[in-house]
């Protein structure tokens, strides 16, 4: 069986779903889950500005309210269930975990943990950090010694 960790910072949608389990055709696939929530993963001002490269000014100016550390923690166990309750649905086997700490430290550990094949980055565009090659995909590429594909989350959550 092929095992891909996919690492996400919002629940899964229906398009995510079906986009990344289709990915290996019927190749049966296993998916370990690692979900940083959004507030833990970027500060503000760099929120800020990817939603004003998108076009999104009042995102922007709501940056303040998205929930960060310990309150942000809630939301993210329940995106976590409903990402991993949609891929079992959709007949794969997945498992997963919140990040707490430094998300790549967990991303290395859980691959060699897991022997995995390939690494699958799913979330929003961040431009800023993309740009200067330190969004998580980049930095990953030189750390966990698998593939590793960038994809953007197909819809809002």
């Amino acid at each position: 069986m092929f095992t891909s960790v996919l690492m996400i910072e919002k629940a899964l949608t229906s398009a995510d779903v079906e986009f990344v389990t289709t990915l290996h055709g019927d190749e049966p696939v296993s998916f370990h889950v690692l979900l940083q929530p959004r507030g833990d993963q970027a500060d503000r001002l760099l929120r800020a500005i990817d939603d004003i490269a998108l076009g999104e000014i009042d995102e922007a100016a709501r940056e303040g309210e998205t929930p960060e550390g310990e309150e942000a923690k809630g939301e993210g166990e329940q995106a976590l269930d409903v990402s991993l309750r949609a891929l079992r649905a959709a007949g794969r086997e997945a498992a997963g975990r919140l990040v707490e700490d430094h998300p790549l430290d967990a991303l290395k550990a859980l691959v060699a943990e897991i022997g995995a094949d390939e690494v699958i980055v799913l979330t929003d565009p961040h431009y800023v950090e993309e740009f200067f090659h330190r969004d998580w995909a980049s930095r990953a590429r030189h750390q966990v010694g698998v593939p590793v594909l960038k994809l953007f989350s197909h819809s809002k959550a």
